[in-house]
């Protein structure tokens, strides 16, 4: 599909966005706003370009599939920062861009050469989003920024995981992607700010300060008791039951959030002294008592399917839910009903599957419109409308 193709709603469309990160958690903020229409420019190292780029197997031709997974819709251009012919590049680039992404260590030397201050100064028009690892203050401002570190370091780690067990990460990359959804957030209202002041202005956020921000029931809940928390599994800290369960073949969802419901999965199992049992009637009783109950239930969700009792509970108006798979995802028709998987055309990979934007305006979604570049594949087409040069700097 080509930049010319009807991409459907493009809310951000004439917005220019200067790509100067790498990993994951700016890039993926910038495809996004790419899928909203902006037209993102990512600047890569002429030797390499962005480390996800060799961070596979696997691998879909010359790049890992993790860089393919977050940089569509970009161009690439590939610039030495920190050369005085780069640096001259970017601001030419900078004077027509609205928005920059950058997560420069704090006090490395391309943070200083890229400051913001002196930055707002010759382009008062720029929003610069800058995304650290433990934020630019504090005794953490210089550790290394990766996701495991931030789950570690941010509670995530210590909230994860069977009770007694070991500390787990996440499946997904909370941390990062955590980090790139607030940053995006911080961009728009910076956008809709300068509206109104004509001015950009300097957003930040950190993968720690994102970690904390989503604590929320876990923070509140530390702060009335002063009782440090334990991991739980699956369970809900406030709700029960709201958890997995073991089934004869696997195991499934049940996710109780109201006493009507937990009424209804009594009856539904045919246990309904359990829902008469004092210890159970209320939320606040099943809270206090947990234990006991999931012994309860686990007894009786072992003597069937996880299809039976997820048919049986969902036909009684129980929220439930199988745990799938993600082949078991990417074949389902529900996927396939919204649209969640588009095909791109690579200039040498050929068919690649990427997710679009989760997001739809009027019913309809952005569409993909082009793949993930290859390492320095449009440098020639910014160096000649910038400069008079034709290779990378």
């Amino acid at each position: 599909m080509s930049e010319s193709a009807n991409r459907g709603p493009s809310p951000l469309a004439g917005l220019k966005v200067l790509d100067l990160s790498k990993i994951l958690a700016g890039p993926y903020a910038t495809m996004s706003l790419g899928d909203l229409g902006a037209d993102v420019t990512k600047i890569e190292h002429p030797e390499g370009g962005d480390p996800t780029r060799s961070w596979g197997p696997p691998f879909v031709g010359d790049d890992a599939a993790y860089y393919l997974a977050i940089n569509r819709g970009k161009k690439s251009v590939t610039v030495d920062l920190k050369s005085d012919e780069g640096q001259a590049l970017i601001h030419r680039m900078l004077a027509e861009s609205d928005i920059v992404v950058e997560n420069f260590k704090p006090g490395s030397g391309l943070q200083k050469i890229f400051d913001y201050r002196a930055l707002s100064e010759r382009h008062p028009h720029l929003i610069v989003l800058h995304i650290s690892a433990f934020g630019d203050e504090g005794p953490l401002r210089d550790e290394p920024g990766y996701d495991i570190l931030a789950q570690a370091a941010g509670g995530l780690m210590s909230l994860t995981g069977e009770p007694g067990g070991a500390p787990l990460k996440a499946g997904f990359a909370m941390g990062d992607l955590g980090a790139a959804l607030f940053g995006i957030i911080g961009i728009l209202a910076a956008l809709y700010e300068r509206t109104r002041t004509g001015r950009g202005q300097y957003v930040t956020t950190s993968l720690y300060e994102c970690q904390l921000a989503l604590h929320v029931n876990w923070a509140t809940s530390y702060f009335a008791t002063r009782e440090r928390p334990v991991a739980m599994g699956s369970a809900h800290l406030n709700l029960v039951p709201y958890q997995a369960f073991p089934a004869v073949d696997g195991h499934f969802v049940v996710a109780v959030g109201n006493d009507a419901q937990w009424r209804d999965l009594c009856g539904a199992i045919g246990r309904d002294d359990l829902g008469e049992d004092p210890r159970f009637v209320q939320n606040r009783n099943r809270v206090d008592n947990r234990d006991a109950l999931e012994k309860e239930l686990t007894s009786v969700f072992a003597g069937d399917t996880v299809e039976h009792w997820c048919s049986l509970l969902n036909s009684n108006s129980v929220p439930v839910s199988p745990i799938r798979h993600l082949d078991e995802i990417y074949a389902h028709p529900h996927t396939a009903a919204l649209g969640m998987v588009e095909t791109v055309r690579h200039p040498s990979i050929g068919p690649l599957e990427q997710i679009p934007s989760p997001i739809s305006f009027g019913g309809v979604r952005p569409t993909i419109t082009s793949a993930p570049p290859e390492l320095g594949a449009d440098t020639d087409e910014v160096m000649a409308r910038f400069t008079n040069q034709r290779k990378s700097l």
